[in-house]
């Protein structure tokens, strides 16, 4: 699930903050992304592949995480993010 072939381009690529803009995460159109916390950038960072409105993460160090993207809002890790405009 995790090679090259299978990371996403794709319309959700893009930057997601909290409401609060504590947590930033930048999705790469390359399938990587970058999440920022409060003053902390690049706090995180691994790939990510998408499928239909599912996303599943994996930063650098093998950590594993998911969301779902419904009606424009990404629901992560307890965590809702809103598409930075």
């Amino acid at each position: 699930m995790w090679n090259r072939q299978n990371r996403a381009q794709h319309s959700y690529a893009g930057m997601w903050v909290t409401r609060d803009g504590n947590i930033r995460h930048e999705l790469l159109p390359n399938g990587r992304y970058d999440e920022a916390r409060g003053n902390k950038s690049s706090a995180y960072q691994g790939s990510y592949t998408i499928e239909g409105d599912h996303i599943e993460y994996r930063d650098d160090t093998g950590f594993t995480a998911d969301g779902d993207f419904r009606d424009g809002v990404l629901y992560h890790a307890g965590m809702i993010l809103f598409r930075e405009k």
